[in-house]
């Protein structure tokens, strides 16, 4: 075969393979978030907020932090809000997706918390780990009219900055000072709300101490799940 006739062939090899690279390419960027970040099981539990390790101590799963992290991310409309700018009132960070089914039904849950305890101050931050485009369609679409952060290149970041794993959705409870009350991993439910949320209350009023309440609210979330659990509900 003459050089000029396997050049030839090989041209539109390689075209082939480079073009197979860069299919591969955009799929991985498409598809890449959703099996690193994944919905949390029904029976998720709370986790209490833990003390950094010693500094001669070394993990590679990071800590809960005993105060909110110095997270600063963009709203749908590119300004960069802090979570420090809500400090002084009792907050509710919910991590979320728009493709997490338990996450779109926590929903209605926080529009809900938000207005009936407009009172005491209460904010709710949702910090989306999705696509802009995802975001802005389904706040518009579901009238979310709580603050809303986009994670879509950050939003890893921010997640471990919790110490917590890749699992959606999750919500940390802080109070007036931003100090870590509780975090609930999973779907948030009514109940479990109430119960946080009042005890959140009285540690910002100053009736109940801090270790107080994250005692009685783990204690109460455990009640709570087996109480589901006993009527085979999630």
């Amino acid at each position: 075969m003459r050089p000029d006739a396997r050049a030839l062939r090989v041209v539109p090899a390689a075209a082939v393979v480079a073009a197979s690279a860069g299919l591969g390419f955009i799929l991985y960027r498409l598809t890449a978030p959703r099996p690193t970040v994944y919905a949390a099981p029904a029976t998720a539990e709370a986790p209490l907020p833990q003390r950094s390790a010693p500094s001669h101590e070394s993990s590679a799963k990071p800590r809960i932090p005993e105060r909110l992290p110095p997270i600063a991310l963009p709203e749908l409309d590119g300004r960069r809000r802090s979570l420090a700018e809500w400090q002084g009132r009792p907050l509710v960070v919910n991590f979320w997706a728009t493709w997490c089914e338990p996450c779109r039904r926590e929903v209605p849950l926080l529009r809900s918390l938000r207005h009936e305890r407009t009172a005491e101050g209460l904010e709710v931050v949702g910090i989306a780990i999705d696509s802009h485009a995802a975001v802005q369609q389904y706040v518009t679409a579901h009238a979310i009219d709580y603050p809303v952060l986009l994670g879509e290149e950050d939003g890893l970041a921010a997640v471990r900055a919790f110490g917590m794993d890749t699992v959606l959705p999750f919500s940390a409870f802080a109070d007036r000072t931003g100090r870590i009350v509780t975090l609930k991993r999973g779907e948030l439910h009514p109940e479990e709300a109430q119960l946080i949320l009042d005890r959140l209350r009285q540690v910002d009023a100053g009736t109940l101490t801090l270790g107080d309440a994250r005692e009685q609210i783990s204690e109460g979330l455990r009640r709570l799940a087996q109480l589901r659990a006993a009527h085979g509900t999630s």
